[in-house]
């Protein structure tokens, strides 16, 4: 088995909302990560996929630091790093890079995209000829002509841009990336030369990637794990295959019901989730999901909080009644 490169652990993240000063107000937290832990091996893609406010972005961003955490332990390549100050991730930043979501807000505006490029490689300490040799390379990768170096970031298309966004988190040769719904501002004809891009970073340089998407397609496409989010929990880990193939979280049911046909004759039946969405700022006591709930049982799952189980294969679900286990299993 690959050796991990990333291990997180008991990750904690509640944002205070409200104003202290004001009594009327009071404080009160939003839970947007709780008690979230994966690991990523060396070499995989590993996906986060939830609905819009589960937390995946948070997560994310915790991952690299960009975001403080509450608590928990967060080790990359053999290190420590939960807690670690701007100086000391500066140290890692070339290891641990990031794709984010709107390619056009990721440069900017005001410079020529060569002088953009120009002054990270400085930062990365490269002399001109590693500089020019790097971007070359990048450049021929990425399938861009070296005239995009001159132009502003508004004169290029979205996809263009994106293809940038990866050249660049790319020219540090980093151990790790985060893609952040990278493909989600883009036309759909632009998001597969992207997906191509990224499945082609791993299976020809070994690049290791956490993927977060709430796109059930792109995520099966690219993905060899995943890991599905719910209102800051997982609910569901494991293989793509077996999480798809064998899905015992009934959210993860209804996620994938969601999904569009492949085919126009397809017989599918989408499952129609019925209640509100609890809000994360004041979290219902037991199991998130409970109150949209098929397999929902008063006493247990409104007051118990169910954990994370292996069931084989490497495939972990949180529910008290998982599919094909007729009763709850002591934690």
């Amino acid at each position: 088995m690959a050796e991990n490169i990333l291990e997180v652990r008991h990750l904690k993240k509640w944002f205070k909302i409200g104003n202290p000063a004001i009594k009327k107000v009071g404080v009160s937290y939003l839970h947007a990560c709780d008690d979230v832990s994966f690991e990523i091996r060396k070499g995989e893609i590993f996906g986060i996929i939830g609905e819009s406010g589960s937390g995946k972005s948070t997560i994310g961003k915790c991952v690299l630091n960009l975001q403080s955490s509450d608590s928990g332990e967060i080790v990359f390549d053999g290190q420590d790093i939960f807690g670690y100050s701007q100086k000391k991730m500066k140290l890692l930043r070339k290891d641990m890079q990031m794709v984010f979501q709107n390619p056009l807000a990721s440069f900017n505006p005001k410079k020529r995209l060569g002088k953009t490029f120009a002054e990270y490689g400085k930062f990365l300490d490269m002399t001109d000829e590693q500089y020019q040799n790097r971007m070359k390379g990048l450049l021929k990768y990425i399938k861009l002509s070296d005239d995009v170096l001159s132009r502003l970031p508004k004169e290029l298309s979205g996809g263009q841009l994106q293809r940038l966004a990866i050249a660049r988190a790319l020219m540090s040769e980093p151990k790790f990336v985060l893609a952040d719904e990278p493909v989600s501002a883009l036309d759909v004809s632009v998001q597969a030369q992207i997906l191509n891009l990224m499945i082609d970073l791993k299976e020809n340089l070994g690049q290791t990637m956490l993927f977060i998407s709430h796109d059930l397609n792109v995520v099966r496409h690219l993905c060899d794990r995943v890991a599905v989010v719910y209102l800051g929990v997982i609910v569901e880990m494991g293989p793509i295959d077996e999480v798809y193939s064998n899905v015992m979280h009934p959210y993860t049911q209804a996620l994938i019901s969601a999904k569009p046909k492949e085919h126009p004759l397809q017989q599918k039946e989408q499952i129609i989730l019925k209640g509100d969405i609890p809000t994360a700022i004041d979290v219902p006591e037991g199991c998130r999901f409970a109150s949209r709930c098929s397999r929902y049982k008063h006493g247990l799952c409104d007051h118990r909080t169910p954990k994370l189980k292996d069931m084989g294969n490497g495939h972990f679900v949180a529910c008290h009644y998982p599919k094909g286990h007729n009763s709850d299993e002591e934690d």
